[in-house]
């Protein structure tokens, strides 16, 4: 006796391996009692797959007559269904595998998605070594990635690895492991010339039980790789573009079905446009804008009805227009303060995540630039653990305005988070040489203030933003 479980929207691989091996009475091919059993015409309690799914699989089940085995995979069902049954006088026949479907899988968007971030967001050029890099779940955007790669005549290298890599490292790597700089890898850094990177997980809390104090030390081991990353990156010797891969777990963490954190993620980096590119180079026009109003201006003021009043000064430094390229999606500008200007009170609106890690109700208070007290009504032991990473965390390394109006909502994700058009951001640690800001840290961590329920963004006593609206038409919204 065989007994099928499906459950859900689900793949199935099939293996039938025929008796004879001459296949059936037809020239070969799965026995028709071996089609009927798995798309039977009218089997009670068996909810049936569709019937273009039933056709196309009946399509593929012909091998030749040789073969004694034929292996089928992707065979959808789309509802629920229990049934058991017999085979005999079939051949042996098992289940080899269920495991979920990710429609995102096939997505057709997933390649333009490609398209867009290796011919627009980096550029590759012919002859170019470009990492790619992304954990397993967000295989089929790597694959998608690579091809385009390929394409533009570009060498492409794929950097994959299973997620618990990293819960296994931070529970069991001993002190000198923790602290251990990776030739490798600097050397990787310092060679290639593209960088693209996936951010995905099967589990956005498989960290939350590893100790802050050890994945700051490594981190810190890390920031010569960090520090070289940023200078080349300032430099223009190595052009790079960090996007998300549509899974099911920042899905969850969005509360969104994947259906529609699918959606969501696309409709974020215009993909749902004919031409995103052209899309993207509008944004740029009205970002270019703002960034030009906001420099060579000095004192800047943020004060929010959540209690944030924070001021510093930007006089010397460069704001960027943030257009799809080292972030993708994008939509903001950006620059960094002077190190020692930042004084005030800062409450996030949002909880912030780090390396997996939630945090929630972060308050900071800067005197001459560092934060001197920190508070958060979840997760303060973290934040206390990387604000005391090195000499730089508790400084700040950029200060940013959101502009992308296309995000809408929280959804635990920083990619999206620092973009929502009507909110702005700081990041303790690192900044980017190309503002002129020059703290260094193993530490980059931005954090959001969501000016739309009241307050206010301002340069030189000039309001910029109030009440999550730009001042002036033609910037941004």
């Amino acid at each position: 006796m065989t007994k099928f479980i499906v459950t859900g929207f689900v793949a199935i691989e099939v293996a039938y391996s025929n008796k004879t091996g001459a296949g059936d009475a037809g020239g070969g091919g799965w026995p028709e009692k071996v089609l009927d059993f798995l798309l039977p015409p009218k089997r009670e309690g068996l909810l049936l797959p569709s019937a273009t799914v039933a056709k196309d699989f009946r399509a593929r089940a012909r091998p030749q007559p040789s073969q004694d085995s034929l292996r089928l995979s992707d065979l959808r069902l789309g509802a629920a269904a229990i049934y058991s049954g017999r085979l005999a006088e079939a051949g042996s026949f098992r289940l080899s595998s269920v495991f979920d479907y990710n429609p995102a899988m096939r997505d057709p968007r997933l390649a333009k998605l490609a398209e867009v971030l290796v011919n627009y967001s980096v550029g590759v050029k012919r002859g170019q070594l470009v990492r790619i890099n992304g954990p397993s779940v967000s295989e089929a955007l790597v694959v998608e990635i690579y091809r385009e790669v390929v394409k533009a005549g570009g060498h492409p290298m794929v950097r994959m690895g299973p997620e618990e890599t990293s819960e296994i490292f931070f529970k069991n790597a001993s002190e000198e492991q923790l602290a251990y700089l990776n030739p490798v890898a600097k050397f990787e850094i310092e060679t290639i010339d593209c960088s693209i990177g996936i951010w995905a997980d099967e589990n956005t809390k498989a960290l939350t039980n590893c100790d802050p104090k050890r994945m700051a030390k490594n981190s810190a081991a890390r920031r010569p790789i960090s520090d070289i990353f940023m200078k080349r990156a300032s430099e223009g010797k190595l052009r790079w573009s960090g996007t998300q891969f549509p899974c099911q777990a920042s899905a969850q963490d969005a509360e969104m079905s994947l259906a529609e954190y699918e959606d969501f993620v696309f409709g974020a980096g215009l993909l749902d446009k004919p031409d995103p590119v052209a899309a993207w180079k509008q944004v740029s026009q009205r970002q270019k804008k703002l960034a030009d109003f906001l420099n060579g201006k000095s004192d800047y003021r943020v004060v929010a009805a959540n209690g944030t009043d924070i001021r510093m000064s930007v006089a010397g430094k460069k704001w960027i227009n943030c257009d799809g390229h080292e972030n993708f999606p994008d939509g903001e500008v950006f620059t960094g303060p002077v190190i020692e200007s930042v004084n005030g009170v800062v409450q996030f609106s949002f909880p912030a995540v780090h390396g997996g890690r939630e945090v929630e109700d972060v308050r900071l208070k800067f005197r001459d630039g560092k934060v001197v007290e920190a508070s958060a009504s979840k997760g303060e032991e973290f934040l206390i653990s990387m604000l005391d990473m090195d000499a730089g965390s508790r400084f700040l390394g950029e200060c940013a305005i959101g502009t992308n109006y296309n995000i809408t909502r929280y959804t635990k994700n920083t990619l999206f988070d620092e973009k929502i058009g009507g909110t702005v951001h700081f990041a303790l640690g690192a900044g980017y040489p190309e503002t002129g800001n020059s703290n260094q840290s193993g530490l980059h961590w931005d954090m959001v203030v969501d000016l739309r329920k009241g307050g206010y963004a301002e340069i030189d006593g000039v309001k910029v933003s109030e009440n999550g609206r730009f001042t002036r038409e033609e910037f941004p919204g």
